[in-house]
């Protein structure tokens, strides 16, 4: 007998109280099993591209935790690794890829694509497998102007001012490197939806830097370019879009990329958010520091998004992925609270 994945009728726009629960970096350095197979891997990269891995720290969270929905566990950097890009993480310094220019954009190498990110298809098969049959299981890229930050910086930087700058300097070249990663990234969720992929989310950690014409013409329309392709293969795969920081854009946002669920932050008021859910499903927004700090701070905070959200269609989620330093009681501690609230 098939058991029901909540979280899918949530984003259907069913409100079920206690809500779906996930967190995003559920699969992470929080873990002490995570960092025993880190170990193993090698190279952070090694680990991504290794389905045994792979699955073995994707599946670690599900067996402590029991959460709705697991994810898989890579990288948003694989995207443009998969396109020729060198690509290395770095202990300490995050992500590092020697930086991309106007000319190199035309020869981004699409040939080798999906045969390069094969290894992450059959994780997503391995898990589809493995997983318990309730467990909604999402598959994921970062969106092209997140992406593209890091391709064009070469690593993370504090307010994204080396794309912005490229992208106001070389405009054309700017609109053809967002086409080719909206492109594939489309194709790359395709694949993973067909591997077993149930939901698949777009993560725009970097869109609260832009101003409005630049939110509408680098944020949105690339991620609206990814659900048409998407939608056009798998019209009832829903689509999770986390535009981290959009603010006053979270509604108009929703409503020109055609995403299914809205993932929202912490800085977005829970009154917002409410307004936010007359359109549909949306997920968080928990602070990811009231999860290290635990106690009163933490049972506040998952009150407050409860009481406020709980009788629409909600997903339980951080605001943002969780951090190193959280303490695993703390997640069991939250994982209770949401599971035994009572209305």
């Amino acid at each position: 007998m098939r058991h029901k994945r909540i979280m899918l009728d949530v984003l259907k726009g069913a409100a079920h109280f206690p809500p779906p629960l996930w967190m995003m970096r559920q699969a992470g350095r929080y873990l002490p099993e995570y960092r025993e197979t880190r170990k193993r891997a090698g190279s952070f990269l090694d680990l991504c591209y290794n389905p045994d891995l792979a699955v073995e720290v994707t599946l670690q969270p599900i067996e402590r935790f029991g959460f709705d929905a697991s994810i898989l566990f890579s990288d948003i950097l694989v995207v443009p690794h998969a396109l020729g890009r060198d690509v290395r993480f770095e202990e300490g310094r995050g992500p590092l890829l020697t930086p991309v220019n106007a000319a190199e954009i035309s020869q981004l190498n699409s040939e080798t694509f999906h045969v390069n990110l094969s290894p992450v298809y059959e994780t997503v098969r391995r898990l589809r497998a493995k997983l318990p049959d309730e467990t909604t299981l999402i598959g994921f890229c970062g969106a092209p102007w997140t992406v593209a930050t890091y391709m064009i910086a070469g690593h993370g930087t504090p307010d994204q001012a080396p794309a912005r700058l490229f992208a106001y300097r070389e405009p054309v070249a700017f609109q053809q490197l967002l086409k080719v990663l909206a492109d594939h990234s489309a194709a790359y969720l395709i694949r993973q939806i067909e591997a077993g992929a149930d939901v698949v989310q777009i993560f725009d950690s970097w869109s609260g830097v832009l101003d409005d014409a630049s939110f509408d013409l680098f944020c949105v329309a690339p991620v609206a370019e990814i659900v048409r392709q998407v939608k056009a293969v798998h019209p009832d795969v829903p689509i999770i879009g986390f535009p981290k920081g959009a603010g006053a854009h979270y509604q108009s946002y929703r409503q020109k990329t055609g995403v299914t669920g809205l993932g929202i932050d912490w800085t977005v008021p829970l009154a917002a958010a409410k307004a936010l859910q007359a359109g549909g499903a949306v997920q968080g927004n928990l602070d990811p520091l009231r999860l290290v700090a635990g106690g009163k701070a933490l049972s506040d905070g998952v009150d407050a998004i409860l009481k406020t959200l709980g009788d629409g269609p909600l997903i339980f989620n951080l605001g943002h992925g969780i951090t190193p330093e959280t303490p695993v009681a703390h997640v069991e501690a939250m994982v209770k609270q949401v599971r035994g609230a009572t209305r």
